[in-house]
């Protein structure tokens, strides 16, 4: 009989990583769309967001780690860097491998957000969306215990909060400041700029 510590591991870890992804993403979402006005800081929330896509990414690392160690599958390391080498449910393995790869990505921009720029680390920021509808495919598809009815409302519970967050950042969205003359000015005070 086969220890199936490090298959348990693959498993927990990896609907951990889901899950830290998820409040990772919520909290990117409540820092651009101020749900509860002024009670958050915005500099509390951006530490809280980044400290969770750090926990997120260290959970797919053990994640990736315990199924290379695992002997019910067999799965190179190299399976974890390339995108459909895994032999278990390639495709949707594939899915989870190029989500980590980008969500990696993502995380090392954020200390290179001043070399790069703040309009190019928004627009790789928006792979974020990405990040997360790729761990879901890859979730659902190569994730053994996603058939269970838990799994399927764990999913389908991230999925929705992610969706009614999105929706509420795009349906209140506050105005950008424009610049005019050298002076921040917002968009509802232009009229009177002019």
């Amino acid at each position: 009989m086969k220890d199936p510590t490090f298959w348990i591991l693959a498993r927990a870890s990896g609907l951990t990583a889901y899950a830290l992804m998820t409040v990772a993403v919520l909290a990117g979402l409540v820092l651009k769309s101020r749900p509860f006005g002024r009670a958050l800081k915005a500099a509390s929330v951006t530490d809280v967001h980044r400290f969770l896509s750090l926990l997120a990414l260290g959970a797919v690392a053990v994640h990736g780690t315990a199924l290379v160690l695992d002997s019910t599958v067999k799965i190179v390391p190299a399976a974890l860097l390339v995108p459909g080498l895994a032999p278990y449910r390639p495709v949707w393995t594939a899915f989870g491998v190029v989500s980590a790869e980008l969500a990696g990505l993502i995380v090392i921009s954020f200390s290179l957000r001043g070399k790069i720029g703040a309009k190019a680390w928004r627009k790789l920021h928006w792979a974020t969306y990405v990040v997360f509808a790729a761990a879901t495919v890859h979730g659902l598809g190569a994730g053994t215990d996603s058939r269970q009815t838990w799994a399927f409302a764990f999913y389908l519970a991230a999925v929705g909060s992610v969706v009614f967050a999105t929706a509420w950042r795009a349906l209140t969205r506050t105005p950008r400041p424009t610049t005019q003359g050298g002076t921040r000015v917002r968009d509802r005070d232009r009229s009177l700029a002019l």
